[in-house]
């Protein structure tokens, strides 16, 4: 290894392994633990440096000690460690150095005196630097508790936070050379948190899942920008908490609120270096804090609080909270990545290494990926689902690349050890699971795949739809399992219509109205040369690249909007909307605003006041609405296409344009219309008292030519009547058609239209 520049971080040694390789060069060691100060202990004992304490539970919890005096105890899982210092801070920032001496179960713990909420700490842990073998200590680095209930302070990603030597001139073997320079000036500590709220005042929604309309909502980009919202309180828990906020979401009318990540996450150092930000979250280092970053009211355990107060004002307002987790991977990266956390605490225990032990077994796409075979890597993303459901309040977690979580040693397994805990835990069963199933490696795309309890982001539901209304579907076989719950995806095992989330967008993509506005993705501003984000839009502008002054392209536009969100409102299965697709949101074409933490991002609430925009709004809360108060168009069951009781309908019909049912070869055949009847006299359900369910009987009309088409609408036995309640190609939709219209009779439906009649 030839050397190139001074630096006094570390020895140049460079012997031959057997292999052939050589060695890391191997840092100087510092200075034995026993050179930093004790703690003061009570007065007049002397210096108290650490009781023994226990290892239960993990992480930093304050109580009264042994001699009646007010603590902490500490307690950390670091298995293959030789050494653990627990690193204490005042306010000033001047750091005390304890040993903790106690083991037990590879579980190093003490109880320090004096300790109390508020307080800042962090672990340095020793043991041995073999990149080559997967070991990777050097106590130089300050770490993060995993089970920190707070951080206080910002990840910069100076070249100190790194345990090998960034900057090394040979960078293919960087990542084994030792950094003995400190951290700790330049990372976030963990805070103590005296987190006894028991929660007895808190009244949980508990909305069934067939009843649930989510709401995917990024806490700082829904209150960045609203009117509405003090300003102190903008991107915070507390702006989102705030009434005006929740009187948006309780007009609209869903149900949950599915939050991006929350959980503490660290910036890329690729993104800081171009002056960006990570906005979504999606680089978690914390899975007990809320993130500091949305915090008004401080960050040394002050976000604790808001954030249960924000929980408090939701479930009060009726709406359930799901967090967006990745315990997937860290923001710790690949090899050449920061030493924040796990990886100094015990990289080989808790990632996935590669067959070169020095390499990560990549899943995620993103540098690393948790080994949650591990009994402590099982266990940390266990207790950290627990916690956010009996001690801060939340009903339900999505997980992002959950195949990644269902992996045994390599391939995705349905019995791994990660979905079998799930299943059993007292706990964790009886809230809301959504699985994102797929992942990026071998094997990894299980849509439909996951057991009873899950429900899953069904992404042939947003290519379908997708699909139809751009016009490129020759037939609608697909459109119809994806209109009446994906039964050929989730109609197994005893799953239920509900196992789906149907989603037309997500964060991760075009918004609604850009998905009408642009074919290609505009991501510019994100300093990549427009190389991220898909090439797989699916998407159609409408005849123009971009907005548009043209008032024709304008009311097309407006109506494909209204059909989408019409579309995803009447099918069956549990519908996901993005927060602000309903007024118009744009994202210029970026389909990847991961780093906009910015106004490319943030909601524009001009969009509401302006008449075009607001009518889409008022529709979407009206289909809500509609899809409440009828329990047809909310299915507990999959439909059996045949009568539920003599004499009676099958509950699901579906009819041509002619106005005659479907065969097998009209499924076949090219159409860009097609006819769903509902029966809702023939709902296989009961309410709680044993009572039949029944309900008004719908037929609605999926028409996605850009032609006019002639709709013989179903007569006899379905119906004598109809009354039209929604037509998308009326501009107008504050109020429904009314008109009535005679079975038998045919209906001009104009181009690239929804229509939605009821019986009579």
């Amino acid at each position: 290894m030839s050397e190139t520049r001074e630096d006094e971080s570390v020895d140049r040694s460079g012997k031959l392994r057997p292999n052939g390789h050589r060695t890391a060069p191997v840092a100087v060691p510092l200075p034995r633990p026993e050179t930093a100060p004790a703690v003061p202990g009570p007065a007049g004992a002397g210096d108290t440096v650490v009781w023994p304490g226990s290892p239960q539970p993990l992480g930093a919890r304050f109580h009264t000690g042994p001699d009646g005096r007010p603590g902490t105890n500490f307690a950390l899982w670091a298995g293959g460690a030789e050494s653990v210092e627990l690193c204490l801070f005042d306010d000033e920032g001047t750091e005390t150095r304890v040993p903790l001496t106690e083991l037990t179960h590879e579980i190093w713990h003490g109880f320090v005196p004096g300790v109390l909420p508020g307080h800042r700490y962090g672990y340095r842990v020793g043991g041995r630097w073999d990149p080559w073998t997967g070991a990777r200590w050097n106590p130089a680095k300050l770490l993060l508790d995993p089970y920190a209930r707070a951080v206080d302070g910002d990840f910069t990603l100076p070249p100190e936070v790194y345990a090998h030597v960034r900057d090394w001139p040979e960078q293919a073997v960087a990542d084994t050379v030792r950094d003995n320079r400190d951290s700790a000036p330049y990372v976030p500590k963990g805070v103590v948190v005296d987190d006894d709220d028991p929660w007895t005042d808190d009244r949980r929604p508990k909305t069934p899942w067939a009843d649930s309309v989510i709401y995917e909502v990024h806490v700082r980009g829904f209150t960045m920008r609203h009117p509405g919202i003090p300003p102190e309180l903008r991107g915070t828990y507390a702006g989102l908490a705030h009434p005006a906020a929740i009187e948006y979401l309780t007009g609209l009318g869903v149900t949950a609120v599915e939050l991006l990540p929350v959980h503490q996450f660290a910036h890329e150092d690729h993104l800081l270096r171009r002056g960006l930000r990570n906005y979504w979250g999606y680089n978690s280092i914390g899975y007990f804090a809320p993130h500091a970053g949305y915090a008004a009211s401080g960050t040394r355990g002050q976000q604790v609080g808001e954030f249960k107060r924000m929980v408090r004002a939701l479930h009060d307002a009726g709406l359930e909270v799901i967090l967006d987790v990745v315990y997937n991977h860290t923001a710790e990266g690949s090899e050449f990545g920061p030493t924040l956390s796990l990886r100094g605490i015990d990289n080989h225990g808790y990632y996935r290494l590669a067959g070169d032990a020095r390499r990560y077994a990549d899943y995620t796409g993103c540098g690393n990926t948790l080994h949650v075979v591990q009994p402590q890597v099982l266990r940390l993303i266990t207790d950290s689902l627990r916690y956010w459901v009996t001690e801060m309040g939340v009903d339900g977690f999505r997980f992002d690349l959950a195949a990644a979580l269902a992996r045994s040693m390599h391939d995705v397994d349905m019995l791994s050890p990660f979905l079998a805990v799930i299943a059993q835990d007292p706990v964790l069963r009886r809230v809301k699971l959504i699985a994102e199933p797929w992942d990026v490696g071998s094997g990894g795309y299980q849509v439909g795949a996951f057991p009873p309890l899950w429900t899953e982001w069904n992404d042939r539901y947003r290519d379908t739809v997708r699909d139809f209304w751009r016009g490129s579907r020759h037939d609608v076989r697909d459109l119809g399992y994806r209109l009446s719950g994906s039964s050929d995806l989730y109609a197994w095992g005893g799953r239920r219509p509900y196992a789906s989330v149907n989603f037309i967008t997500a964060h991760d993509g075009f918004t609604l109205r850009d998905l009408v506005t642009y074919e290609h993705k505009h991501n510019e501003a994100n300093g990549e040369d427009n190389r991220d984000g898909t090439n797989d839009n699916r998407a159609w502008n409408c005849g123009h690249e971009g907005e548009t002054d043209d008032p024709a392209v304008g009311e097309l536009r407006r109506r494909q909007l209204r059909n989408m969100l019409s579309t995803l409102l009447l099918s069956t299965g549990v519908p996901m909307l993005v927060a602000g697709d309903e007024t118009g949101r744009t994202q210029g074409g970026n389909n990847n605003a991961y780093c906009q933490d910015n106004e490319i991002s943030w909601l524009d609430w001009s969009l509401p006041e302006d008449p075009a925009w607001a009518s889409l709004r008022d529709l979407t809360a009206r289909l809500i609405a509609l899809r409440r108060a009828h329990p047809v168009l909310r299915r507990r069951a999959f439909f059996s296409g045949r009568p539920q009781s003599a004499g009676g309908l099958r509950d699901l019909a579906w009819f041509t344009a002619q106005g005659r049912e479907m065969t097998d070869a009209d499924w076949y055949g090219p159409t860009s219309t097609l006819g769903m009847y509902l029966s809702g006299a023939d709902i296989p359900h009961h309410d709680s008292r044993g009572r039949p369910v029944t309900d008004d009987s719908f037929l609605a009309v999926f028409h996605a030519s850009h032609r006019p088409v002639r709709f013989t609408l179903p007569g006899g036995p379905w119906a004598r009547e109809y009354e039209l309640l929604l037509d998308t190609s009326r501009e107008d939709q504050a109020e429904p058609p009314g008109s009535r219209h005679r079975g038998g009779r045919a209906l001009t439906v104009p181009g690239r239209t929804v229509l939605l009649l009821r019986a009579v």
